[in-house]
């Protein structure tokens, strides 16, 4: 009980810096977000820490999604889905850590973090620094991208795959670019919030597959 109280006080922290911060700057509506996007990602790293079940991190992200969809139709929380354009991308986000618990808790949680960080940190960067400068921007499935967001998608995504090979004891690869490119072109198809999903899942059975395995 006291592994999910730590648990529920963290996300809870979480989600008020984000309402605080939206109520003493108003036109930050992306950065409260990000808030929330970016700081949830130490969540599986401290879950991990404090030796939580696989069954028992399932049913608490199986618990948080359903909260999310019931947010969907009622707004309870508007700064978690306070943005501009149609997107899923939170539910997404719930769903794809449920698989990742569900494929990797166990099995091999570098995977497992690597596939949840560049998700947390790599898409989240990416969307808050390539709103902040001004570069050279397309638009992909009628979805804006700039080139110094996609470029710190993949810079981040580098470094977590670094990191997390490094903590693993392993050598250095070229997979780990291949890891990090891969990642950052799946980010591009960002439809509907869709890349909160695929970025992650891919990610963590690339990582399996080329690194771990």
């Amino acid at each position: 009980m006291i592994k999910f109280t730590v648990i529920l006080l963290y996300l809870i922290s979480i989600l008020l810096i984000s309402i605080v911060f939206k109520k003493n700057n108003e036109d930050s509506r992306e950065i409260a977000r990000k808030i929330i996007h970016i700081g949830i990602g130490p969540l599986i790293p401290i879950a991990q820490f404090l030796k939580i079940d696989q069954n028992s991190a399932l049913i608490f992200t199986g618990i948080v999604s359903l909260m999310v969809f019931i947010n969907y139709i009622y707004k309870l929380f508007p700064t978690i889905e306070d943005v501009d354009r149609k997107s899923y991308g939170t539910l997404f986000y719930c769903l794809s850590l449920f698989i990742l618990i569900y494929l990797f808790w166990d099995k091999d949680p570098y995977a497992l973090i690597t596939g949840f960080f560049i998700m947390t940190f790599g898409d989240g960067l990416a969307g808050l620094i390539g709103k902040s400068f001004k570069s050279k921007s397309w638009d992909f499935f009628k979805q804006k991208k700039s080139l110094i967001g996609t470029m710190t998608m993949f810079l981040t995504s580098l470094i977590v795959v670094c990191s997390i090979g490094y903590a693993q004891q392993n050598s250095f690869y070229l997979n780990y670019f291949t890891i990090a490119f891969f990642a950052t072109l799946i980010e591009q198809f960002s439809i509907l919030g869709i890349d909160n999903f695929m970025v992650p899942i891919f990610s963590a059975l690339l990582f399996n597959f080329a690194i771990t395995n």
